[in-house]
């Protein structure tokens, strides 16, 4: 059976799991394991042990074509990995890792545990992601997708970080029309539904999360 060594509040491992599904390729979710250095780490049929965010994609996209992810157009895919390394990069270092990671243990995340969350972090956080909420729902409602007229790679990137902020009820969707039309289609797939059942130990989300229409 195909295995995905993951964390639960951890974007690139959601990033993932929603890449899998979207392709419908069955796989076991599982805790991380010590010999592994990166996470997320996939283990395929054949025995194929893949580690680390880029790696994984890569041997995903190759092992499992269809639906594609990333365009074939040189134009198109640069737009979808420019979109997807400023979400990775940009996006998670400005407001995912100091809200997110704050608030989630590090068993979750991955990331260096605290006694208890720094709310200058996470202020500075969510001033970092009110900038960018409208840009991104501008593209959203131009495009169709954040790319274009199709669901890319880049759409499950920032999905998947903006499910774990919303987890936490950081998003103010009714502020953001055009963000909220796009996440409604995106938390709407079959591929979303395992994601909405996540749930933390004693960290339960905003009753808003599992809603397919807020």
């Amino acid at each position: 059976m195909r295995r995905l060594f993951h964390l639960l509040m951890s974007p690139s491992c959601r990033l993932v799991r929603l890449m899998l599904s979207e392709k419908h390729v069955a796989f076991d979710l599982a805790a991380p394991d010590d010999a592994l250095a990166h996470i997320p780490a996939f283990t395929d049929l054949d025995g194929t042990v893949v580690t680390g965010l880029w790696a994984v994609i890569d041997h995903i996209e190759s092992e499992y074509p269809e639906p594609g992810l990333v365009p074939g157009d040189a134009a198109a895919r640069a737009e979808v990995l420019r979109l997807f390394d400023w979400t990775m990069g940009n996006f998670s270092e400005e407001t995912t890792k100091r809200i997110v990671f704050e608030k989630a243990s590090q068993s979750y995340t991955g990331s260096v545990s605290r006694r208890s969350p720094n709310m200058e972090t996470i202020r500075a956080g969510r001033e970092a992601l009110r900038t960018n909420l409208t840009r991104l729902g501008t593209l959203a409602d131009t495009n169709g997708f954040l790319a274009g007229r199709d669901l890319t790679l880049a759409d499950l990137a920032l999905a998947a970080h903006l499910s774990a902020l919303d987890y936490y009820g950081e998003i103010p969707w009714a502020d953001h029309p055009p963000l909220t039309d796009w996440y409604t289609r995106i938390k709407s797939r079959p591929s979303f539904r395992p994601l909405l059942g996540d749930r933390i130990p004693g960290q339960p989300p905003v009753a808003h999360y599992a809603e397919l229409d807020f």
